[in-house]
């Protein structure tokens, strides 16, 4: 037996496998959560099912009938989807793991600060994969027809989900756990009926539609529509508006963000 065989190595691990490892638990305790899966799968599911099957809002649809409201509807409602998980669903559970030490606790280990965002952002693209393929499956039930590329999609989604996970980092990790609670819960309404979800931007006032065009979740919808509903190529507009968000959001956590 040579020397130093059962010799103890001490140190952390590389920090890929923290970066795994801390994803795969962030996914698994967040598909363990009722109102977290209450927030980023049976909302949007509701939604997309009850707005496609009743006329409540009209939307901007073909007469023609070559067009259904599903085909509107979708590329928002996964919008929206994205959102819930990126932003709500993350804002809420990193705001009351900081309330109760665990950010402390995970500040304490070998673990970078960016690296624990690299890790629940991973965790989100994780959940959202399920959540798009539930969606899909879902809308095509509904008689949705999509069109466009899927990598310029992927792009949309990807860029949209470092946008959200940015500010709902920066959001837990600047606000008290009850406050953050209540602005996500506000936010994901006030987007959920201005940021051209459900309700075509195009109902709002002129002055306002500006404002609200440079909303992540209306570049994002805006963007997945122009692509799946209308065949477009990338919507450079609409990506570059979530690029910017996701620069801001990511930077401005990754200075700001408290572990206690």
């Amino acid at each position: 037996m040579s020397a130093g065989t059962f010799t103890p190595r001490p140190g952390a691990a590389p920090v890929s496998r923290m970066i795994l490892a801390q994803a795969a638990l962030e996914t698994r305790m967040l598909l363990r959560n009722g109102e977290q899966l209450l927030l980023t799968v049976i909302i949007p599911a509701l939604l997309l099912t009850l707005f496609s099957s009743v006329d409540i809002i009209t939307v901007p649809i073909r007469a023609d009938g070559a067009e259904k409201s599903v085909d509107f509807l979708a590329p928002g409602i996964l919008a929206l989807a994205v959102m819930s998980t990126a932003f709500t669903g993350q804002a809420i559970a990193t705001g009351f793991d900081r309330r109760y030490g665990i950010l402390k606790r995970l500040g304490a280990s070998p673990l970078p600060r960016w690296a624990l965002m690299a890790a629940k952002t991973l965790s989100v693209l994780v959940t959202e994969v399920l959540q798009i393929a539930l969606l899909t499956v879902i809308a095509f039930a509904l008689g949705w027809s999509p069109h466009g590329n899927p990598l310029a999609v992927a792009a949309l989604v990807l860029l949209g989900t470092a946008a959200f996970s940015g500010l709902g980092l920066l959001m837990a990790g600047t606000l008290k756990a009850e406050a953050t609670l209540a602005a996500a819960n506000l936010v994901f309404l006030l987007l959920l009926v201005g940021g051209g979800v459900i309700v075509p931007l195009d109902k709002f006032p002129g002055a306002v539609q500006s404002v609200l065009g440079l909303l992540p979740i209306s570049a994002l919808s805006d963007g997945l529509r122009e692509v799946l509903q209308h065949g477009a190529a990338l919507p450079w507009t609409d990506l570059a508006v979530l690029a910017g968000w996701a620069v801001l959001g990511l930077g401005a956590a990754a200075r700001t963000f408290r572990w206690e």
